[in-house]
């Protein structure tokens, strides 16, 4: 260590951080891509549990078709399982934002499709409505957006004015610029009931909201009415200054006309109902609606957001299940290409909706699977089941069919918490589903034998022990110790865990120290892994074998980790031997 200089005698201090670890990880976060109600589009959301989904993506009672809680079902399965959870939203161009088209301005504003924020900004020049509701789909038709103005008679006769202390008037901006009355009331009321369940119930309320553009409130953040909707409305874009209250003007230069504030103007409170004319009619150009269904091209859009994972971290992504088989394959090839170049997370599928449901021969329904799982591919990183779960939509109150990937994949999850991802997800132990009611299809021990053969994870209701998942084989297709779930999955847990501490490892010097010091930190992480039962035996090798002046020259560094990894029990074969009284039991052990 390098003394410190000094012109005199002194005592001086420092300090080397030799405290490095292997940093712990989490492994439990699953992905899903569906058709919701509500939310951004193509926008990862992280939720932790069923109110959350509800709140970012909308119930699926407030979609109409058919099949419409089917990927919300399916999504808040895995949440019964684990707390972590990104969702996207996926969308086609079905998909529209609710538009005002009269009385605020009279203005007529088509609907068209919001992605997210940065979608709007973008787009935003080119909307000719006053308001917009913040997401696609039609339950936006349900939203009432009402503005009053600094003007008494209007307030007190205002339907919304009993939400508020008092009348909006001056704000201290105002008064400083030199102007007056600039402030408005908003309220976002739920006209239809859609969002609530009760009609007219208010969402949000603004008080005292400027319509002077610049204008700051008292913790200096835009009190601009467009900019306080825009930047913390749930509900509503505020896209064009609503000039029945006057035009957009800036401090001083800001002028209340007679509806914004004048003292003769009885109707400055206004409202308008987004894709609804002003009695509440329903407006097809500005009504707003939703996808009906994803096809490939929306759901491989939503899963693209997961392709880097230093930009976002996932454990399972979570394969949507659609009618079609081919378009099943497709769906699921493109997850496991992102699976397997991330190399940090394993795709798990259930075969195609018209592979299982609605047919009534265990061979046809098996043969179908077969076949679905075949078109899939070959890989370690994918694992796939061959069932759908009847569970009960509560919100639509009817029972409905689900594919098991989700409850698949939230079984690795909960395995994760009550043991550690090294551990098999199958059996009475750890694979018994949650949730579910009933079976598609319930497979006998030959189907099992031709399912599990073709690296299909079957599902079955067995007596005494409920829906359980009977199977923990990848897809790899070939005999390997990677064919299982639990050793893949220890490999992720590894690499991901090391791969951290590598980090510490970059820019410094490729010497004895370096690597004695990076051997140091992984070794103590594979001891605790083999005494919690995750491998048998290990090794580690960084030194001057492989980090030979060769590499030392090219910059680079090498560390080599050996792992013998446990394997899980999939067949057992219990012996029972009767023998004569008298014989002593050492003479048979070993011979039979």
């Amino acid at each position: 260590m390098a003394i410190l200089k000094s012109e005199s005698p002194a005592v001086t201090i420092s300090e080397v951080d030799a405290s490095g670890i292997v940093p712990s990880i989490t492994s439990s976060t699953g992905a899903f891509v569906g058709d919701f109600a509500w939310g951004p589009i193509d926008t990862p959301v992280l939720v932790g549990n069923e109110a959350e989904l509800i709140s970012n993506f909308g119930s699926p009672a407030y979609l109409d078709e058919d099949s419409s809680s089917v990927e919300f079902l399916a999504a808040n399965q895995f949440l019964k399982y684990s707390t972590s959870m990104y969702v996207v939203r996926g969308a086609t161009a079905s998909a529209l934002n609710a538009a005002d088209s009269s009385d605020i301005d009279a203005s007529n504003g088509e609907a068209i499709q919001i992605t997210n924020r940065d979608d709007f900004d973008a787009s935003r020049s080119t909307i000719t409505a006053t308001f917009l509701a913040k997401y696609a789909g039609s339950v936006g038709n349900s939203i009432e957006v009402s503005v009053c103005a600094a003007n008494a008679t209007a307030f007190d006769a205002w339907e919304y004015e009993s939400e508020f202390d008092a009348k909006p008037g001056t704000s201290d901006f105002a008064t400083d610029a030199g102007t007056t009355l600039d402030e408005v009331h908003v309220i976002i009321a739920d006209a239809g009931g859609d969002f609530t369940g009760k009609k007219d119930r208010v969402l949000e309320k603004w008080e005292n909201v400027s319509l002077i553009t610049d204008a700051k409130d008292e913790n200096g953040r835009s009190n601009y009415i467009l900019d306080v909707l825009n930047d913390r409305s749930e509900y509503v874009y505020g896209v064009q200054h609503p000039t029945y209250f006057g035009a957009a003007k800036k401090g001083a230069e800001f002028v209340a006309n007679t509806h914004g504030g004048g003292s003769s103007a009885a109707n400055a409170a206004r409202t308008c109902r987004l894709g609804h004319d002003g009695v509440g009619v329903a407006v097809s150009g500005a009504a707003g609606a939703n996808s009906g269904g994803l096809g490939t091209t929306e759901y491989a859009s939503g899963f693209d957001q997961f392709e880097d994972e230093n930009t976002i971290q996932v454990d399972f992504l979570i394969a949507p299940s659609v009618a079609v088989s081919a378009t099943q394959g497709t769906i699921v090839t493109d997850l496991v290409t992102i699976a397997e170049g991330r190399k940090d997370c394993v795709v798990v599928a259930s075969p195609a909706r018209n592979d299982v449901i609605g047919l009534n021969s265990n061979t046809t329904i098996r043969d179908n699977i077969v076949a679905t799982a075949a078109s899939m591919g070959k890989s370690s990183y994918l694992v796939v089941d061959n069932n759908f779960l009847k569970v009960y939509d509560k919100y639509n109150d009817r029972y409905v069919f689900i594919p098991a990937s989700s409850s698949t994949a939230g079984l690795m999850a909960a395995t994760d918490n009550v043991a550690a991802p090294w551990f098999s997800p199958a059996g009475s132990r750890r694979g018994r589903y949650l949730g579910a009611t009933a079976l598609a299809f319930n497979p006998t021990k030959s189907d099992r034998d031709v399912l599990y053969k073709a690296d299909v994870n079957p599902i079955c209701n067995l007596p005494g022990q409920g829906i359980t998942l009977y199977g923990d084989k990848t897809a790899l297709g070939k005999a390997s110790a990677f064919s299982r779930i639990n050793v893949r999955r220890l490999f992720i847990a590894m690499e991901r865990a090391i791969k951290g501490a590598a980090q510490n490892v970059l820019f410094e010097f490729n010497d004895e120290f370096t690597r004695a010091e990076f051997v140091g930190i992984v070794e103590p992480f594979l001891r605790d892994i083999q005494g919690r039962r995750g491998i048998t035996d290990f090794r580690v090798v960084c030194d001057e074998t492989n980090n030979t002046p060769d590499v030392v020259d090219s910059n680079s560094f090498v560390a080599s980790v050996f792992v013998k990894p446990a394997r899980s029990i999939n067949y057992v074969q219990l012996n029972f031997v009767a023998v004569r009284t008298g014989v002593d039991f050492a003479e048979i052990i070993g011979t039979v």
